[in-house]
């Protein structure tokens, strides 16, 4: 095993220097809002989640917002009628993510892959807009940290919390380019402080992923992954196509994929399905938005 933690002032550091940051750009923001709100033209779902497909998108949860959406990935489709295509196996994911403010949210998860728990932050820096100011595109960053759960089988392995750690740092830039067309890229960053000695502690990336909406209700999703991987890991570029499909209050998201993971860091870095010999998983995610209070925040 190949173990790199980063130190933990620094990290410590980072995250209340994130929040302080967030906090105050935010208020400033409002204010510069209200001033000019009349003259402006806020762009309007990029996308219509939070989620392209498996990464995020550039959409956060306005403030007292909060999305439950679960995920879910059955097992490979080349496993035959034995398996029924893989419906007979499943990961599941259950996700919270709340807006404290109409640009900053936050968010919980608990999965079945790697029985692992993460929670993330989510910042809204600029959005689309046109008229009296106008930004050709909306930027968002998100931050997550996970934990992997798993009971350690191996007697020589150390059971350090630390080393059970997983960072992910990404930048989602996206352009609404009309009513029908969206695209994002995403610089990807994802360190696990331990991992097996054919892989990297630190795993770069992009992705590119976009939305054609071609009715009122349904559109054509796509995204993939360009990372740095090690060719003797056997992990794959993660790629996903998919429909979303809007029904009411809810958005259902089916797609085929190769990344069974639904952790950014697993997506990113553990992706294993091999598309050249089937190795394609079915998925969906459901996702329901609930309001609470009364929302003042511009």
């Amino acid at each position: 095993m190949r173990i790199k933690i980063l130190p933990k002032p620094a990290l410590i550091s980072c995250l209340l220097m994130l929040t302080g940051i967030a906090w105050a750009q935010d208020d400033l923001l409002s204010e510069v809002d209200k001033q000019v709100q009349e003259d402006i033209t806020y762009t309007a779902y990029t996308f219509k989640s939070t989620r392209i497909i498996n990464g995020h998108s550039v959409e956060v949860m306005k403030k007292n917002q909060l999305d439950f959406r679960i995920n879910h990935r059955f097992g490979e489709l080349n496993t035959g009628a034995y398996e029924l295509f893989g419906l007979d196996n499943a990961l599941v994911n259950f996700s919270l993510e709340y807006g404290l403010t109409d640009r900053f949210n936050i968010g919980v998860r608990r999965g079945t892959y790697q029985k692992a728990y993460d929670g993330s932050v989510k910042y809204l820096f600029l959005r689309q807009c046109s008229g009296k100011r106008n930004v050709p595109v909306t930027i968002t960053y998100f931050s997550d940290l996970s934990v992997n759960t798993l009971k350690i089988t191996n007697p020589a392995q150390k059971n350090d919390f630390t080393n059970r750690l997983a960072y992910v740092h990404q930048l989602l830039i996206a352009r609404k380019f009309n009513d029908y067309i969206s695209l994002q890229l995403t610089p990807s960053f994802v360190h696990r402080n331990q991992v097996k000695d054919v892989e990297d502690n630190d795993t770069y990336g992009c992705g590119f992923g976009g939305r054609y909406k071609f009715s009122r209700r349904m559109a054509f999703t796509f995204e993939g992954f360009y990372v740095t991987l090690n060719s003797k890991s056997g992990c794959q570029y993660p790629l996903a196509l998919g429909f979303d499909i809007e029904t009411g209050g809810h958005v259902f998201q089916l797609f085929v994929t190769n990344s069974r993971p639904m952790l950014e860091k697993g997506m990113l870095a553990e992706t294993t399905g091999d598309i050249t010999k089937g190795g394609l998983y079915l998925g969906f995610n459901i996702s329901r938005v609930y309001a609470f209070g009364k929302n003042t925040d511009k």
